[in-house]
């Protein structure tokens, strides 16, 4: 898959804008230009879904949307340590700690050998600050640990 610069054109509305005409590729595109630090946030677009890629900080945060019904979902994540780390039983009582304390609607999770954080929703009945606020709750938990888990956590 390859990303490209987001351009100003946004992909055409299709059965499900959300309700009230609420496009979320729209609605997307307006939070990462809020959010991302890099200046060259990335998307494709494909017949079935939109993926994103931007910066926050120290992090790299991803968006993906899978259609535009009310069946569809909208995915945030970001990758925050590699695995494997000295001390893993140490890093799962932490993520733990962290998904009950701190997480909000969002998760620590390990897939293909790395830590992420990420959130994930259908568009049924979202609005547009449901949609802002899990990408931002995600890019922000993102940048706040990824440093200090790989300073606490070294890889092996």
């Amino acid at each position: 898959m390859t990303l490209d610069p987001i351009a100003p054109t946004l992909a055409p509305d299709s059965e499900a804008s959300l309700e009230l005409g609420l496009n979320p590729l729209e609605i997307i595109e307006t939070v990462i230009s809020g959010l991302d630090q890099s200046g060259n946030p990335l998307v494709n677009h494909s017949d079935d879904s939109s993926i994103w890629k931007f910066t926050y900080g120290s992090a790299t945060v991803f968006v993906q949307l899978t259609g535009t019904g009310a069946d569809s979902t909208i995915t945030t994540w970001s990758p925050v340590l590699n695995l494997p780390v000295a001390n893993p039983t140490g890093l799962y009582a932490k993520l733990l700690e962290l998904n009950w304390l701190t997480t909000l609607e969002a998760r620590f999770a390990i897939f293909e050998h790395q830590v992420m954080i990420l959130t994930s929703r259908t568009l049924a009945e979202i609005g547009p600050g449901e949609i802002a606020r899990g990408i931002t709750i995600v890019a922000t938990l993102a940048d706040d640990y990824d440093d200090a888990l790989q300073a606490e956590f070294p890889a092996v």
